[in-house]
């Protein structure tokens, strides 16, 4: 069975694309959640990771480490990782790479917290321009596939590569358009999304430099966490 090593849900964007990715789509695996640790956690990823982050998949004697590096590995002995249609297929892995590679604003000035809601002091020009990309990608999947997801009907690696942003858009209480509105309810609502966010939102430790990089990005007007 496959064994993956991840971070805090309530912080950890990266941990959460393989672990919905495989928890959606019934891939049978192991949990292993190491803590983060301020100024220390490189050292103690170290010691199942070469890179020192997460998340990390174990098969074996097989190391995957990156979590686009892991979706492709799973997606040679589980296809439905990605859609089964070949335009399908091309367009959900070019999002996928955009996703994992791009979107630094995004990223830098709202960091995923499942359990925090927080009122961004202010918006940047790359903020909105990563924002409005966001929907005019997962629209461009609307269109063309014509399904629940952004790939058609099934729930795939690109849906879960915006998993995170769900967790952005509902924490920084980020403003879309409706169709794009709905698609993030859609991933929030999630059997898999609402099993990360319970154990989320119970999780007790508070990593400091996370905490501080949200309050210095904005007023948290609610916390969620226990």
């Amino acid at each position: 069975m496959y064994t993956l090593y991840i971070g805090n849900k309530n912080y950890s964007s990266w941990s959460l694309r393989p672990w919905i990715l495989m928890t959606q789509l019934d891939i049978p695996f192991t949990e292993e959640l190491v803590t983060f640790d301020d100024g220390n956690s490189w050292q103690k990823f170290r010691a199942f990771s070469p890179t020192g982050l997460v998340p990390c998949l174990y098969d074996g004697d097989t190391l995957v480490w990156e979590s686009l590096a892991i979706t492709e590995y799973l997606a040679e002995a589980h296809p439905q990782v990605w859609p089964a249609d070949k335009a399908a297929r091309a367009w959900a892995r070019a999002a996928t790479a955009e996703m994992h590679a791009g979107f630094s604003a995004l990223r830098n000035e709202c960091p995923m917290s499942v359990g925090l809601r927080i009122k961004p002091h202010n918006t940047s020009d790359a903020l909105q321009r990563d924002l409005d990309r966001v929907v005019e990608l997962w629209q461009q999947g609307f269109d063309r596939f014509g399904g629940r997801f952004l790939a058609g009907d099934d729930f795939s690696a690109v849906d879960a590569f915006f998993c995170p942003v769900a967790y952005r858009v509902q924490g920084w209480q980020l403003a879309l358009p409706t169709p794009a509105a709905q698609y993030v309810e859609c991933l929030l609502s999630l059997p898999g999304m609402q099993a990360w966010t319970e154990a989320a939102l119970a999780e007790t430790y508070r990593e400091p430099s996370h905490e501080q990089e949200f309050a210095a990005l904005g007023e948290i007007i609610e916390d969620l966490r226990q």
